[in-house]
């Protein structure tokens, strides 16, 4: 048994028979084909449904080579699939209401690569540093709903029309348009990473807090399998359940500091070996006179700073020695020659009359 892939089908606590399948190989070429396959229509197609599609899916991957584009191949594949179960539906009136929904993957493990391609309701998850994330869209009204965040899980999962699909393997391919009828994609799957692939008769009984609690065990892939298995008919096992796991067991890459490496020590070869030889000098060596003179212009540089300011201290020293400067201006001088400055020359002023040549005598009244 590989350490790398496991699945598990179980028919669940109601069902009478399981309209499940699933693919859980390596391959040749040294890739890992996982596929969870979930029947619809009942006992008469369910099974045969899913049947058709695990044989087209097995005789068309398993034969791929490393080079090809893993991709178009798989939505190929799914196409094929689609042909045959339709086909088999005109045939048998019994089977008309057959198809089936699916999740294939094919991880690369060596290039830390996985490639999906996903029909209906089953789902894809990956489990990362202790965190699970849904990668697949359910094609389903209420799993709309769920994804773009108008209905919690807990309601997804009480909905009375969780059950109802918009796509599945079965229907008329002059009807469909395959950019939208499967989704595709690639993801890194790196080293540590696992894989869950599930029908709904998982997902529907355990939420994803639960899920993400049974595969943090350090237990085997077998293990985890058995627990989610057991885990959904304990809540019930309305349907059939089906999952497969696929774990990177690659080491993980852990960088590890590493102290720098010694100084190497100057030998003492001449210096005529040492230019026959070609032998340079340290680094170190050559940078010494440069901080030599650096430190120099720094020491310079100091020494002009503190003339300047010496200088500068000088002249402020020289400016204040000059004159105060009075507020008043008659402040310096005694009070008897500021009187006589204020008063006029003469007690007497003279000024024109109206009547030419003729002058008029003014007193002054004395200033107190």
């Amino acid at each position: 048994m590989s350490n790398n892939i496991f699945g598990l089908t179980d028919r669940g606590m109601v069902r009478e028979n399981n309209e499940d399948a699933f693919l859980s190989e390596q391959l040749d070429n040294g890739l890992f084909l996982a596929c969870v396959i979930d029947g619809v229509g009942g006992y008469e197609g369910g099974e045969v449904a899913a049947a058709i599609a695990k044989d087209c899916i097995r005789k068309k991957l398993s034969g791929l080579k490393g080079n090809e584009a893993l991709i178009p191949k798989m939505l190929e594949t799914l196409l094929e699939a689609n042909e045959e179960i339709y086909f088999r539906k005109k045939e048998n009136p019994v089977l008309e209401k057959m198809a089936c929904v699916l999740t294939v993957v094919l991880a690369d493990i060596q290039q830390n690569q996985l490639y999906y391609a996903h029909v209906g309701d089953t789902r894809l998850y990956l489990f990362r540093d202790e965190v699970l994330v849904k990668i697949t869209q359910d094609q389903s009204f209420v799993g709309f709903l769920e994804d773009s965040g108008r209905l919690t899980e807990a309601e997804a999962m009480k909905h009375p029309k969780r059950n109802e699909i918009n796509q599945a393997l079965g229907l008329d391919s002059s009807q469909l348009w395959p950019a939208d009828f499967v989704e595709t994609g690639q993801s890194p799957f790196l080293p540590g990473d696992l894989l869950l692939l599930c029908s709904d008769g998982l997902t529907d009984r355990i939420d994803a807090a639960h899920i993400n609690r049974i595969l943090l065990a350090p237990t085997s892939l077998d293990d985890k399998a058995a627990a989610l298995v057991h885990a959904a008919n304990q809540a019930g096992g309305q349907d059939n359940i089906t999952v497969v796991l696929v774990r990177n067991d690659k080491a993980i890459s852990n960088h590890v500091v590493t102290k720098p490496a010694a100084r190497p020590v100057a030998s003492s070869i001449p210096e005529a070996v040492k230019d026959s030889l070609n032998i340079k000098e340290p680094a170190q060596k050559k940078n010494r006179g440069l901080v030599f003179f650096l430190l120099i212009l720094v020491v310079l540089l100091l020494g002009t700073c503190a003339w300047m300011y010496q200088q500068i201290q000088m002249l402020k020293e020289k400016r204040s020695i000059a004159a105060p400067v009075y507020e008043n201006p008659w402040v310096p001088m005694t009070p008897g020659l500021k009187d006589t400055l204020k008063k006029p020359l003469r007690d007497t002023i003279y000024y024109r009359d109206s009547i030419p040549g003729k002058m008029k005598k003014h007193e002054k009244r004395p200033v107190k």
